[in-house]
């Protein structure tokens, strides 16, 4: 809201002070849409202390166009230590059942304690005063409030597994999977093929009508969930993914991805320098 400062000081005291008023609650209802209608300036509202990169800002894209129902499967590849799943796993699931409140989520990662702790996180970002000032309709309900399976006092829902945990009787209208597969995990073609069958026949199965896959993940192997689904794209009738890939150091230029926040000679130990692929030309 563009204001002529000249004009407003000519106005009556009592005058000035109402149309300000008005002026600030204005700003404040823009601020909140944004909030409401983008994932960066979600991002920022709740972390205060987020540190931006340029690649933050491709995901964030991506995650607009998802909940827009533009995008409905979604890879992102990257390095640890670069806000992976503090963006898929924390702060996407709040603001998109935020947007949704039905929504039925599903969060899976290689084990069931840490996909309990991201659901604390998101828990608590909902129960947060910055959260609640953008979204105040939606409420946790007190009596099924656990880090792992809580509800919305509108029907939303989270639940949170392990790769091999049960997911019998729930459904997905958002499945979030992070980081299937441990280091560990990339030395053991039987633990990585364990994980595409659960995945196959686990929580890909409870998927809603319309749902959304997110898969976030290093990679450690060629032959780990995400070479299994994208193999599978030639299939008929198979998932077709949309893929986003960062590496630590930018090939091109022997830069960091994020040099806001790493130095090059702290990443030269880092094993998942993935290729760039199509994404050079976003740079």
């Amino acid at each position: 809201m563009q204001v002529d400062l000249e004009k407003i000081k000519k106005l009556p005291p009592d005058v000035r002070k109402d149309f300000m008023k008005m002026a600030l609650k204005l700003n404040e209802k823009k601020k909140i849409s944004k909030v409401n209608s983008d994932f960066l300036a979600f991002t920022k509202h709740i972390w205060p202390e987020f540190i931006e990169g340029r690649h933050h800002k491709i995901i964030a894209k991506k995650f607009n166009e998802m909940a827009e129902g533009k995008v409905k499967r979604l890879i992102v590849n990257m390095p640890p230590r670069h806000t992976k799943s503090e963006f898929a796993s924390s702060l996407l699931p709040a603001w998109m059942i935020g947007r949704s409140p039905k929504l039925k989520i599903i969060q899976t990662t290689h084990t069931g304690e840490l996909a309990v702790r991201f659901g604390r996180k998101v828990r608590n970002i909902i129960d947060s005063e910055e959260y609640q000032h953008v979204f105040p309709d939606l409420k946790l309900q007190a009596d099924n409030k656990s880090a792992g399976r809580w509800t919305s006092n509108q029907e939303g829902e989270f639940f949170a597994a392990g790769v091999g945990g049960a997911i019998t009787g729930r459904g997905a209208d958002l499945l979030i999977i992070d980081d299937p597969h441990s280091e560990q995990d990339a030395l053991s073609p039987k633990a990585l093929e364990s994980a595409y069958e659960w995945y196959t026949s686990g929580p890909r199965q409870r998927l809603q009508p319309g749902g959304i896959i997110v898969i976030v993940m290093t990679r450690w192997s060629t032959k780990d969930l995400v070479g299994k689904v994208l193999n599978k794209q030639g299939d008929e009738n198979a998932d077709q993914w949309e893929v986003v890939e960062f590496p630590a150091i930018m090939p091109d230029s022997e830069k960091p991805l994020w040099p806001e926040f790493w130095k090059k000679d702290e990443l030269l130990g880092v094993k998942a320098s993935l290729p760039i692929s199509k994404w050079n030309s976003q740079w």
